[in-house]
Order: C-alpha cells, then sequence, then structure tokens
C-alpha cells in the first residue's frame, strides 16, 4: 500500500477515535448538568465543531507528525464550565473518564470486528504483529488490505488513546477522573491542584516519559486477549 492511503487510513481513525473521546466528554457533562460543550456543537460524532475548535491539534499536527515521522498525534478538547466542575467534582470526573472509556469501546469494536472477518475468511491471521499490523488480508494491492490496516489502527490507536489518557497526571484525563475515588471534598482538593498551570507542563513531560513504558506491556496484554490462540 503506497504512503498516501496508509496517511489516509490513518487521519480516518484519528479523526473518528478522537471526535468520539471528546463527544463522549461533551455527552457526559451535558448529562451532568453543563451544557457548554452541548452548545458549543461538541456533542457530536461530527468530526466538523470538534476540527472548529482545535484546527491545530485535528488537521495540522497530526498530518505534519505523519509527513515527518510516519505516525500520528494529535489533540481536541471540549469546552466545560469550570464554575460546574467546581461545584460538581465527582460529575467533572465522570466526564474525564468517558473519552478514555470511549476509546476502550472501540479497542472492544475493533476487536470484535478483526475476529469476525476472520471467522468468514475475509480476512486472515496476520503473519507478523505489529502496531500498524493486527490483521492481514489474502487481498494484498486492494480493499481487503486497506481494511485491515483501518482495523489494526483502529484497536492500537485507541488502545494508546486509554493508555494516555489514564496517567494520572495534568492535564490528561487520568489526573480529573482520580476525584471519582475520592469524597467531594477531597475530589475538589486535587480538582484545583492539578488545575495549576505549571503542573501541564511537567505532566505533558512525564507523560511524554511514561507512555511508552505502561503502552507496551498493555499492547501486548491486548493482543493475547485478542488472539487468545497465539498465548504460550
Amino acid at each position: 500500500m503506497d504512503q498516501l492511503a496508509v496517511g489516509i487510513a490513518w487521519y480516518v481513525v484519528f479523526l473518528l477515535s478522537t471526535t468520539v473521546h471528546e463527544a463522549a466528554h461533551a455527552w457526559v457533562a451535558m448529562r451532568g448538568g453543563d451544557l457548554t460543550a452541548y452548545e458549543g456543537g461538541q456533542v457530536s460524532l461530527d468530526p466538523m465543531p470538534h476540527i472548529q475548535r482545535s484546527p491545530f491539534g485535528m488537521v495540522v499536527i497530526p498530518l505534519l507528525s505523519f509527513a515527518l515521522n510516519g505516525f500520528m498525534m494529535g489533540w481536541a478538547s471540549a469546552p466545560y464550565d469550570p464554575v460546574w466542575a467546581r461545584a460538581h467534582p465527582h460529575r467533572a470526573a465522570k466526564m474525564a473518564l468517558a473519552g478514555p472509556a470511549a476509546n476502550l469501546a472501540l479497542v472492544v469494536v475493533a476487536a470484535l470486528l478483526i475476529r469476525s472477518a476472520i471467522a468468514m475468511e475475509f480476512l486472515t491471521w496476520p503473519t507478523h504483529l505489529s502496531f500498524i499490523s493486527l490483521v492481514g488480508s489474502p487481498d494484498e494491492a486492494g480493499a481487503g488490505e486497506a481494511i485491515a490496516l483501518t482495523l489494526s489502527l483502529l484497536f492500537s490507536m485507541n488502545l494508546l488513546m486509554v493508555v494516555l489518557n489514564l496517567i494520572p497526571l495534568p492535564p490528561l484525563d487520568g489526573s480529573s477522573a482520580i476525584g471519582l475515588f475520592l469524597s467531594e471534598e477531597n475530589a475538589l482538593r486535587v480538582q484545583e491542584w492539578m488545575a495549576q498551570p505549571a503542573l501541564a507542563m511537567f505532566g505533558i513531560m512525564g507523560a511524554f516519559f511514561l507512555v511508552g513504558r505502561i503502552f507496551w506491556p498493555v499492547y501486548l496484554l491486548a493482543v493475547g486477549w485478542l488472539y487468545p490462540e497465539l498465548s504460550p
């Protein structure tokens, strides 16, 4: 498959995964009484409202990172009312957890599609396992190959988003989700402490250092769940 086709598959999966992640944040916030993201159009699986809010993170950086490194990364954000979050720290924690939970659901969907496609002999067992190659195709230069790549990316990219966003460092979702396991009073204290602007830079640096060390062991466990036949 040529590089342009691979890049299109990456971007389609990135758009879907990021849009679902942010829409989940927005939907749970709406259900919890904060209409900020709803009024901004973010309670939607249409990527355009998310692109309009974060064009740099949703378009420029993903395409640039793929062109330079062959790996796509980016970001988006669903707005919320900080006054609401302070008044309802547990609801804010649920909002934070909703994004990674949505990505985990997409991992499960990708796994079911992969196993179903293999069972129907539309796709094949992988000849080798990697981030972009979790399932094979008898059609090595057509739709089958494109579908195999897309499903592999859907599984891998969403698992990466789950792991990354659950690291409990600001500004990642895991730092806010901690509050769900604390009393409302303590959750508010953690929320206010995590909101310090200076912590965000250290949090991003720490996440960059930790994510690879956490992700690959989790990835191997997930692949073992996807293909229990390959487990020793």
